[in-house]
């Protein structure tokens, strides 16, 4: 029995015969088509033939928007909201009856046919149409009937929203954190006298006094070492350093996800910026930290069964990968893209400073190649002659010009281990350099022109950040630079204002003093999708130095539904909040100049906000990381299931250049594992007023944005080859 056939059986609650009596009330046309026909078939051909009738009266751009003719930002952004809701109605009738694959462990194919679920509810009571989807339906008529419009704030009201969220430099919030840390430095103190725990490095003295040893206490503080030595790894201690604030549903939640193998590994830093017992003011304010930290039911119930996300990243030896292409070995180096691959070092990069409960690569440390072993992760005598051979790949191949090097955590690894992957680095560039001399103009091969080390360790610990690794910093850039690498940049995840503190602050300008920029990569959770949430960390990431570089909405499968903010409310907040922070021709072109005086990153970006009179610069990107070949914010939502987890068919990002495999690969269909409702509902449950998230059921179509220049690599002197190496189709 199909899936359709199926669904034909299933009754409706009497919440969705209310809501289903609504709608038809609301939409007399629509009752009527419903009521007319004979079959669901002829309810979809009558619903189409109305709606495409509309929109063919003088609709021209939304026609050939609906049939692909027109396409990117300037016709996307030309649409009216009526005209967007007509798109949707057309395309759920054009893909009625299919079925797609549903990559959640617990349910294997989705079916999408609305029409039909309306057609057996009216007519049959049937259907199992939930109330969850018939309120979406409720909205998108309200959307095309034009009776429910879009509601664009203005400037202020964004700013108002901005100013409700706070940052680890005000004041308030600074006296709130070194509380914390005294309680979980005299909690540290306590163990280490009792025996509870022990250290070579981090004991005391005999004969010293409470206040000497709290003392010394908070010199440690400042040394990476001692919250990597000291990370909370159960949750029992978890509880106590919070002062037994967790309820006992997150304990027994806990509990269940150290049963069930999940990783658990909280460094005191960051545990210190996690709110106990604090004050009215600040009761929300460490939400979206919180989230990043606590790990949810789904998360449990679905780990040991969690699918990769990215298809590219499974690799089988001699075999391409999903984009096409040969790779070394299947854990080393990650490719998606012609002119950059990623480096996962064989070391404690391996590693991270936590876990975040949203992490792309939770699958890896599902599978225990991802873990916190810190000793075992220890480079052993061969990976010097392994990296040589890894660095081989990146010479020998004709469009590899970027190289990101990140884990796990860059920053992980040890200055000895950082410098020799990036001495590594340095003679592979110089040999491919050497080798483009012998050959002719049109057949040279990509130089390397960008060096990035990817790393959360500004934000976990960023005592990190010490002298002896800016050194490895500034001297590789200064000889790096001499043979043509133009761009040093540390990629780092940054999602909430509230992670950026005094220390931060510090650790940014020891980096952009080195000559590195910092960029942003902020991940969208349900908590820091709350209105003005991103453009106030956006503002905070301007004014230390910070250029963000992505918004990236979570992976909708269902380990991270409790984290997952729909991307119709990306595409929202690009429109209605980003906005503001959108940069002139002018500033970009100011913007691209910053790497060339990266020691200047803070002043420079405050100038150009000053300049252009702009609240914070918009110089990101929103993009979700497809379950195919690379990112794009670039979809239709061309389906709905009976549950209201809206179809998204994706389209790959057209501002960049692709693996040539995307021409036989088509769009990528992803099934959202939550309902606007539920989102909307959890937005209420965090304080937000439910009104001011109302457009989100009318965004249902995206293009993705056009890079800022500052992403873009820089042009050669030379011409490069169109030959491309390491790629099987």
């Amino acid at each position: 029995m199909n899936l359709l056939d199926k669904i034909q059986k299933i009754s409706i609650a009497p919440r969705s015969v209310a809501l289903l009596e609504q709608l038809m009330k609301e939409n007399p046309v629509l009752e009527q088509v419903i009521k007319g026909a004979s079959l669901p078939e002829k309810a979809n051909k009558a619903v189409y033939e109305w709606v495409y009738g509309w929109l063919g009266n003088g609709h021209d751009n939304a026609v050939d928007y609906f049939n692909y003719k027109a396409r990117g930002r300037k016709s996307f952004e030309a649409l009216s909201w009526q005209e967007i809701g007509a798109i949707r109605l057309l395309d759920y009738v054009n893909n009625a009856g299919r079925e797609f694959e549903n990559l959640n462990k617990k349910i294997k194919k989705s079916v999408s046919d609305p029409i039909r679920l309306i057609w057996l509810a009216y007519h049959q009571g049937k259907g199992g149409g939930k109330p969850e989807f018939f309120l979406d339906m409720i909205h998108l008529f309200r959307q095309f009937s034009g009776s429910e419009n879009r509601i664009i704030p203005d400037r202020k009201k964004v700013i108002d929203w901005m100013s409700k969220h706070y940052t680890g430099l005000d004041p308030e919030i600074i006296k709130i954190r070194e509380e914390n840390k005294e309680r979980i430095l005299r909690i540290i103190i306590s163990k280490l006298e009792e025996g509870e725990i022990s250290s070579q490095r981090y004991s005391f003295p005999g004969g010293m006094s409470d206040d000497e040893k709290y003392n010394l206490a908070l010199e440690w503080w400042n040394d990476y070492r001692f919250h990597l030595k000291f990370a909370i790894r159960t949750p029992e201690l978890l509880n106590e350093m919070l002062d037994y604030s967790l309820d006992t549903d997150t304990m027994f939640l806990l509990e269940e996800a150290k049963e069930a193998g999940i990783p658990f590994f909280v460094n005191p830093y960051y545990l210190s910026l996690l709110n106990v017992n604090a004050p009215e003011f600040a009761r929300n304010a460490d939400l979206g930290i919180r989230d990043y930290v606590l790990y949810s039911k789904e998360l449990i119930s679905e780990f040991g069964g969690i699918v990769a996300w990215e298809k590219e990243d499974k690799v089988e030896p001699g075999k391409p990968n999903a984009a096409g292409w040969l790779l070394p070995n299947d854990n080393n180096i990650h490719r998606r893209y012609p002119e950059v691959a990623i480096l996962i070092p064989d070391t404690v990069g391996r590693a991270c400073g936590g876990l975040c409960v949203s992490c792309q690569r939770m699958y890896d440390f599902q599978a225990g190649r991802l873990n916190f072993n810190l000793k075992k992760l220890k480079p052993n005598e061969t990976w010097e002659e392994k990296l040589d051979w890894l660095m081989k790949y990146f010479e020998s191949d004709s469009q590899l010009r970027d190289i990101l090097i990140t884990g796990g955590d860059a920053f992980m690894s040890n200055d000895k281990s950082m410098k020799n992957i990036l001495d590594a680095v340095y003679e592979m560039a110089l040999r491919k350099k050497e080798s483009n001399n012998n050959r002719p103009e049109g057949e040279k091969y990509a130089e390397m022109i960008r060096v990035r080390l990817g790393t959360r360790l500004p934000v976990y610990i960023p005592f990190r950040v010490n002298d002896d690794l800016i050194k490895v910093l500034v001297d590789f850039k200064k000889k790096a630079s001499a043979i043509g690498i133009k761009q040093f940049v540390i990629q780092t995840h940054f999602v909430s204002s509230m992670e950026i503190t005094p220390a931060v602050r510090d650790a940014i300008r020891k980096i952009n003093s080195a000559g590195w920029i910092v960029v942003n990569q902020m991940v969208y959770t349900a908590a820091s999708s709350r209105r003005g949430f991103a453009a106030k960390l956006r503002q905070t990431l301007n004014k230390v130095g910070i250029i963000p570089y992505y918004t990236f909405s979570v992976k909708g499968f269902m380990e991270n539904y409790h984290n997952f903010a729909t991307n119709e409310r990306a595409i929202q907040e690009q429109i209605e909040e980003k906005v503001f922070g959108t940069v002139p021709v002018e500033a970009q072109s100011e913007i691209k100049k910053i790497p060339g005086h990266a020691e200047d990153s803070a002043k420079s970006l405050e100038e150009i906000m000053l300049k252009h009179d702009l609240p914070f610069l918009s110089t990101d990107r929103n993009v979700l990381n497809l379950p195919g070949v690379g990112k794009s914010l670039t979809f239709r939502t061309i389906g709905i299931t009976r549950r209201g987890r809206r179809i998204l068919e994706f389209d790959h990002d057209s501002n960049r250049t692709h693996s040539p495999i995307i021409d036989k690969m088509g769009k990528v269909n992803i099934i959202e594992s939550k309902p606007i409702l539920h989102y909307i509902r959890q937005m209420e449950e965090m304080g937000e007023d439910p009104e001011e998230y109302n457009d989100v059921w009318g965004y249902s179509i995206g293009e993705t944005e056009a890079r800022s220049p500052i992403f873009i690599y820089p042009d050669y002197e030379f011409t490069t080859t169109k030959e491309v190496t390491n790629l099987e189709i």
